[in-house]
């Protein structure tokens, strides 16, 4: 009697299908995961210029910054980076509920990574000063 030896296996258009497949979902988690760090670096970066402007606003609350109309540009350093920020104050009657608040400064505070007035500010904060 003669036996008919039978391998099993996966043939090669299996093998490549399967490997196929597998790059494709690789390549689908490569993008995901640069894409996550990408955003978390900007988050950060966002987050740090948003603190780097809230200091700023402190500092002409309490006085240590002279309060006076025009545009003020300055530098601060926070996370071993610099900040480039611009302040813009102007005098501005507010109303609020109908009641009229005079003799306010509005101050515009924009926080920047970079020293480009034409680059778009990462934090934006605006409050008034008496």
């Amino acid at each position: 009697m003669a036996r008919t030896a039978q391998q099993g296996g996966f043939t090669l258009l299996e093998v490549l299908v399967a490997v196929a497949i597998l790059g494709v979902a690789l390549g689908a988690l490569i993008k995901v995961g640069s894409d996550n760090a990408a955003n978390t670096a900007y988050l950060r970066d966002r987050t740090y210029a948003h603190w780097v402007a809230l200091n700023q606003v402190t500092r002409y609350q309490v006085g240590l910054e002279a309060v006076h109309g025009g545009t003020r540009r300055g530098v601060s350093e926070m996370a071993d980076r610099r900040w480039y920020w611009q302040a813009t104050l102007s005098d501005e009657d507010v109303r609020v509920e109908g009641i009229a608040l005079e003799g306010l400064t509005r101050l515009e505070l924009e926080v920047r990574d970079r020293d480009d007035a034409d680059a778009t500010p990462l934090a934006r904060v605006v409050g008034f000063l008496q």
